[in-house]
C-alpha cells in the first residue's frame, strides 16, 4: 500500500517536473556547457573549443565583473533595506484607526501594480534635466537653483534608480508586514501600556519579533529579486553614465549579446546564479524556521 502511494504520488507529480526540467534543467545544462567553451555569436560556423576552466578564471579576475558585482550588492542592500523600513512604517501607520483607512489601503499598492518598464519609464521622465517633474518641483520649492540631469550624473544615478525601485516595491513589504500586524495580541500590547512602556519599547519587544517571520521571508524574496536587477537599469540608463549604474546582471546581458561572447557570457550567468542558489538556501532555511515555529 505505501509503495502504490508513493508510486502514485510521482505519477502524480511527473507532468510538473517533466515541464520544469525542459524550462529550467535543459537551458541551465546548455549554459553550464557554454560556459567551458569558446562559443561567439557568429554569421560562419565555427567548431567548438573546450577550455576548461578558462572563462571562469578570466570572470573572477575581471575587473569590470567585480565592481559590477559591487554595485549590485549596493543597489540590493540599499533598496531592500529602504523598503523594509518604509514597508515597515507605512505598515504600522495603515494599522492605525483612522478615516479613509481603508481607501488608503487600497491605493498604496497602485505602485507595486505598476508593471517594472512602465515604472522605469515613468521615473526617466520624472528626472529628464529639461521638463522632468523633479527639477520642476525642486526649482520651485527653491532647493536647487538650475535643473540637474539626474541619470547624467555618474556619482548619483544609481541612487535615483534605486529610489524609482524602492517606490514600486515597498508596497508588497507594507502589505506583508501589516497582515502580520494583524495577528499581533491586542491583550498584549494593552498590557505592555499598563506597565508603562512606551510606543518604541512595545514595537522593539512585542511587534517587531511577532511580525519577524513574515518580514524575513519577504525582505529575502525581495532580496533575490534586487539581486537580479536588469529591466529598470537597462530602460532608465542602459549601464551608463561611465558604467556607473551596470549591475551584474546587465554584464552578462552586455557580454552575450552585446559583445556575442556567449561562451564567457555563459560562466558569468553561472556565477550569478551560483550566488542566488546561495540566497535561496537563505530563504528555505528561514521559512523553515518560520514554519517550525
Amino acid at each position: 500500500m505505501i509503495i502504490k502511494k508513493s508510486l502514485e504520488k510521482w505519477v502524480l507529480l511527473s507532468p510538473a517536473l517533466v515541464v520544469l526540467g525542459l524550462v529550467t534543467l535543459v537551458p541551465f545544462v546548455q549554459t553550464l556547457w557554454l560556459s567551458f567553451t569558446d562559443t561567439r555569436i557568429t554569421a560562419i560556423t565555427k567548431p567548438i573549443s573546450w577550455i576548461g576552466l578558462e572563462n571562469y578564471i578570466y570572470a573572477l579576475t575581471d575587473p569590470d565583473f567585480i565592481e559590477a558585482l559591487g554595485r549590485t550588492m549596493y543597489f540590493t542592500l540599499t533598496s531592500v533595506g529602504a523598503e523594509g523600513i518604509l514597508g515597515v512604517g507605512v505598515a504600522l501607520l495603515l494599522n492605525q484607526k483612522f478615516p479613509g483607512r481603508n481607501i488608503l489601503r487600497v491605493l498604496i499598492i497602485l505602485p507595486w501594480a505598476v508593471p517594472t518598464i512602465v515604472n522605469a519609464v515613468m521615473w526617466r521622465l520624472i528626472y529628464h534635466p529639461e521638463y522632468g517633474a523633479l527639477n520642476s518641483m525642486l526649482w520651485q520649492m527653491g532647493i536647487i537653483t538650475e535643473y540637474q540631469s539626474w541619470l547624467g550624473d555618474p556619482d548619483r544615478a544609481l541612487n535615483m534608480i534605486i529610489f524609482a525601485d524602492v517606490w514600486k516595491n515597498f508596497p508588497l513589504v507594507a502589505y506583508i508586514a501589516l497582515a502580520a500586524l494583524q495577528t499581533v495580541p491586542a491583550d498584549l500590547l494593552q498590557a505592555s501600556r499598563i506597565e508603562g512602556a512606551g510606543p518604541w519599547r512595545r514595537f522593539r519587544t512585542i511587534t517587531l519579533p511577532w511580525i519577524f517571520g513574515p518580514l524575513l521571508v519577504v525582505l529575502i524574496l525581495r532580496t533575490i529579486e534586487a539581486f537580479r536587477v536588469f529591466d529598470i537599469v537597462y530602460v532608465m540608463t542602459r549601464g551608463g553614465p561611465s558604467d556607473s549604474t551596470k549591475t551584474a546582471s546587465f554584464f552578462v546581458y552586455q557580454e552575450y549579446f552585446s559583445y556575442l561572447r556567449s561562451g564567457s557570457g555563459a560562466s558569468y550567468a553561472v556565477l550569478l546564479a551560483a550566488i542566488s542558489a546561495v540566497l535561496i538556501t537563505i530563504y528555505y532555511i528561514g521559512a523553515r524556521r518560520q514554519v517550525q515555529g
